[in-house]
């Protein structure tokens, strides 16, 4: 999947754990994991704008687009 997810980033820059952000976003620790490890389909924009609330950043910071070619991608 071209779309990165970088929410591991930003939890280890907020020095917060998994668990937490779950619990302040409203989604259970297993949706949460299905998103960072970049099996989800989709997010609701709902979700994706609680997540960067909590973490204090923007979408952009959360999510990136890689060449499907690209190293990693």
């Amino acid at each position: 999947m071209p779309i990165a997810v970088d929410i591991d980033v930003m939890l280890a820059r907020r020095k917060m754990s998994v668990g937490e952000l779950a619990d302040r976003v409203g989604i259970t620790p297993a949706n949460l994991a299905v998103l960072k490890n970049g099996r989800a389909k989709a997010v609701r924009f709902s979700t994706l704008a609680a997540l960067c609330e909590v973490l204090e950043c923007q979408p952009g910071d959360l999510l990136r687009w890689e060449s499907e070619g690209a190293p990693g991608g």
